[in-house]
């Protein structure tokens, strides 16, 4: 009789057993870090052209390519956006890319081919946004003016001295816990707010005041930064409430891939900037499932089928791409 109990017992541990290895093991798997589903790890993000200012040739649009470095750098890979495009070009474009990054630069904000392409494809991430197709978009310097103006449905931007200077970010106290900034370490953020580690190299700003009056960027954007020309107070970094669209007055790209401007800091604590901001918009791209028809129309959309052209000194990037 006790071999027969001790027999039952073990018949009945060992399926007890076997069932909780293997709640265990399906536990484990379904962790969201560990399904391919929850991530894409080959992210391509688009960045948008702009028009030459003294076209020569066929080059008749550019791209800095320290934009490109900057997103290489965090393990995506880039598509030139070109400009003056139909609009079924941008559609598709926009189905096949994962995210979409506004640059800097002297094009019109309220007219021009890099103005009605930015248009086009914050209409269409808004839309895909509302579905639940998480679309991220980033804007920086003339980019992120772009987008306020986009926001607001005017011209919104003041006059402030904000040319080739490096300044310390004022960060809100919506900033700590913001999506863009969480996971910088507490070192960089006190470095970011003491030294001058952000290029600024703008004639226009959004101000604080009409940031906080203009009832359409209150209610779209939180301010995580703000500076100051010693007049005017500025915003200089935002994230929208609810959408994944970002934008710095200020350049992360400059610190780490440009070397033409005595303004521009390169100490550690700048370089780790450029590659924590880049970081970031790449994760939030990684988030994104779109992806080309094909191998092939991938490659022949690919930044790498074009040369950079070195520039420096006479510009103020080191290497530029022409289309």
């Amino acid at each position: 009789m006790v071999q027969m109990a001790i027999l039952r017992g073990a018949t009945v541990c060992f399926p007890f057993r076997l069932i909780i290895l293997l709640l265990s093991i399906i536990s484990f798997t379904c962790l969201p870090f560990n399904s391919p589903a929850k991530r894409n790890d080959r992210p391509i993000i688009g960045v948008l052209a702009q028009e030459v200012k003294y076209p020569k040739g066929n080059e008749t649009s550019y791209i800095a390519a320290s934009y490109v470095k900057t997103l290489e750098s965090a393990g995506a890979r880039v598509v030139p956006v070109m400009i003056n495009q139909p609009p079924e070009y941008y559609t598709k474009l926009f189905n096949s890319i994962n995210g979409i990054f506004y640059p800097g630069g002297s094009a019109s904000i309220t007219s021009s081919g890099y103005q009605r392409a930015a248009k086009r494809f914050y209409e269409l991430a808004i839309e895909a946004n509302k579905k639940g197709d998480y679309f991220p978009v980033w804007g920086t310097c003339l980019g992120y003016e772009q987008l306020a103006v986009l926001t607001s449905g005017k011209n919104v931007l003041s006059r402030t001295n904000t040319s080739d200077v490096s300044l310390p970010l004022v960060f809100t106290k919506e900033a700590k816990n913001s999506r863009m900034f969480q996971d910088f370490p507490a070192d960089l953020m006190e470095d970011l707010a003491s030294e001058p580690l952000t290029a600024n190299a703008h004639k226009w700003s959004v101000t604080v005041q009409t940031q906080n009056t203009n009832e359409e960027l209150r209610n779209f954007y939180k301010v995580l930064s703000t500076n100051t020309d010693g007049e005017t107070e500025f915003v200089s970094t935002v994230e929208a409430y609810d959408y994944p669209i970002y934008g710095t007055q200020w350049h992360p790209e400059k610190n780490a891939f440009e070397w033409t401007r005595p303004y521009i800091t390169h100490s550690q604590a700048a370089i780790k900037t450029t590659f924590y901001m880049a970081e970031f918009f790449v994760n939030e791209a990684r988030k994104n499932f779109h992806r080309f028809d094909s191998e092939g129309d991938e490659r022949n959309a690919l930044i790498y089928n074009y040369s950079p052209v070195y520039t420096s000194p006479s510009s103020t990037f080191v290497q530029i791409y022409y289309f």
